[in-house]
């Protein structure tokens, strides 16, 4: 998997709500025109073309070399992106566009948890049980913490390029989310 660390230049670009809509909608569906996005987000073509090309200023999105004209067609350059907050803290723009891209990205697992959850009862048994949630405590240090994040982003890395993205009867693309966050909040450090 092809994974970007953001820095604070990228971290700015994406924390805009077109270009992270754009950024997700060409990993879910696959390379896309300006004019196809601007149809799917429901927004101007001109505006979508803008802002791939912001996009792309940081390394978020290439040209496919496909298509001709206005008609090119834009791809996500990697399959993920994350950043350390700590590489902002001497840069308060930055940390802002941070925390706004976390808010983003929360209101979006929120909404597609929640279409699920309204959807679920529709769908064969298997997957509903297999499309479950879970929570655990456990008692670690901020190095443990990252330790066993790494190793839960492993297996599913592992996962992926094990079954790959090609279509198999019965195979969906999922979304998985790993979230780990203290639970003692007025205990700070």
């Amino acid at each position: 998997m092809d994974h970007i660390h953001l820095d604070s230049a990228a971290v700015r670009v994406l924390a805009h709500p077109l270009r992270a809509r754009l950024l997700s909608e060409l990993r879910k569906h696959g390379a896309a025109t300006a004019t196809q996005l601007a149809e799917r987000l429901t927004t101007n073509t001109g505006a979508t073309s803008y802002h791939l090309r912001k996009l792309a200023e940081v390394d978020l999105v290439v040209e496919t070399g496909e298509g001709t004209g206005k008609q090119r067609f834009w791809a996500p350059a990697q399959d993920s992106h994350g950043w350390s907050d700590a590489d902002f803290d001497d840069d308060p723009d930055a940390a802002a566009a941070a925390g706004w891209l976390r808010q983003h990205y929360l209101a979006t697992f929120t909404e597609q948890l929640a279409r699920w959850d309204d959807e679920r009862q529709h769908w064969p048994a298997s997957w509903r049980d297999a499309a479950h949630m879970s929570d655990a405590l456990v008692t670690v240090t901020a190095e443990e913490l990252d330790e066993l994040m790494t190793e839960l982003e492993a297996v599913v890395e592992r996962h992926r390029e094990r079954l790959g993205d090609e279509p198999r009867p019965g195979a969906r693309q999922v979304s998985v989310h790993l979230h780990s966050m203290p639970t003692d909040l007025g205990e700070r450090p």
